[in-house]
């Protein structure tokens, strides 16, 4: 639980410093493409990390659910287990008669996958932009 703090915490200030550094080279021209999209996929990394450690805490500590599980479901049966996974991240009750009642944090998975997704593309747009830019300047030296 320690290590996923300071995970949280790291990725939570490194994302902040990353966003003010991007907006401080908008501010400053002359831009530099690669770079910034380079802090623009640090940015966006470190925040799929950051929600996805909230996304965890949120299962390990009972969900974003009030009552995660109830003592027994209509039926009657009693709760037996409750079992958690953390990717994606979900929670489950499952009870005496078989039945199971899943509590998925369907928008944090989502949010996590968009913001690594888009991480990755920009990673990809900045070693694309050096390489072409470095291609250019070779030529004309």
């Amino acid at each position: 639980m320690f290590l996923m703090g300071t995970l949280l915490a790291a990725s939570a200030v490194t994302a902040v410093v990353a966003i003010v550094v991007v907006l401080i080279m908008l501010n400053h021209p002359p831009l530099p493409p690669a770079r910034l999209c380079a802090l623009i996929a640090l940015a966006l990394f470190s925040s799929a990390v950051a929600v996805y450690c909230y996304g965890w805490f949120s299962v390990t500590l009972g969900g974003p659910f009030p009552e995660l599980c109830e003592s027994g479901n209509d039926d009657g049966a009693r709760l037996m287990v409750i079992k958690q996974e953390y990717w994606p991240l979900r929670s489950a009750c499952l009870y005496s008669d078989g039945s199971t009642v899943e509590h998925v944090s369907m928008p944090i998975n989502a949010f996590v996958c968009l913001l690594a997704a888009s991480a990755l593309f920009s990673t990809c747009a900045s070693v694309y932009l050096r390489k072409r830019n470095r291609r250019s300047s070779g030529v004309t030296s």
